[in-house]
C-alpha cells in the first residue's frame, strides 16, 4: 500500500514540474548553432512552400510542362504490370473452364462408352463376335 502512495507521489510531482519548466528547443544547443539558425530558416523556406502554392503547383503540372522519361517510365511499368497481372488471370480461368469442359467431355465419353457396352452384351447372341452395333444381316 505503501509502494503505491510513493509511486502516485513521484508520478505527480514529475507531472507538476515538466508542466512549469518552459518548452525548449533543445537541451544542447550552442551559441554557435545560433547563427546557424538564421541559415536554416531560409533553406526551409526553400525547400517546403504553403499549402494553397502547393495545390496550385501540383494543379498546373499539366500545363507547365511534358512529363519527365523517368515519369513516363514509371507509368509504363505500372501499365505493363497491371497488363500481366490482367494477362494471367484470364489464363487460369481459361485453362480452368477448359479443365472443366474436359472433364465434363471424359465423363459423357464413359457413359457413353458404359451404355454401348451394356447394349452389345445384351444384343450378343454367341454368333457373332461382339462388333459395335453388330447387325444380323441374313
Amino acid at each position: 500500500m505503501i509502494w503505491r502512495q510513493v509511486l502516485l507521489l513521484s508520478c505527480l510531482s514529475a507531472v507538476v514540474l515538466l508542466s512549469m519548466l518552459p518548452e525548449g528547443t533543445g537541451a544542447s544547443v550552442g551559441t554557435r548553432q545560433t547563427a546557424g539558425a538564421e541559415d536554416q530558416e531560409g533553406v526551409k523556406q526553400e525547400i517546403f512552400m504553403q499549402e494553397s502554392d502547393a495545390s496550385n503547383f501540383l494543379k498546373k503540372r499539366s500545363q507547365r510542362s511534358p512529363k519527365s522519361r523517368d515519369e513516363v517510365n514509371a507509368e509504363n511499368r505500372q501499365k505493363l504490370g497491371a497488363d500481366a497481372l490482367r494477362r494471367d488471370y484470364y489464363e487460369r480461368q481459361r485453362n480452368k473452364f477448359e479443365n472443366f469442359v474436359e472433364e465434363q467431355n471424359d465423363e459423357q465419353e464413359e457413359r457413353s462408352r458404359e451404355a454401348v457396352e451394356q447394349w452389345r452384351q445384351w444384343h450378343y447372341d454367341g454368333l457373332y463376335p461382339p462388333y459395335l452395333y453388330n447387325r444380323h444381316h441374313t
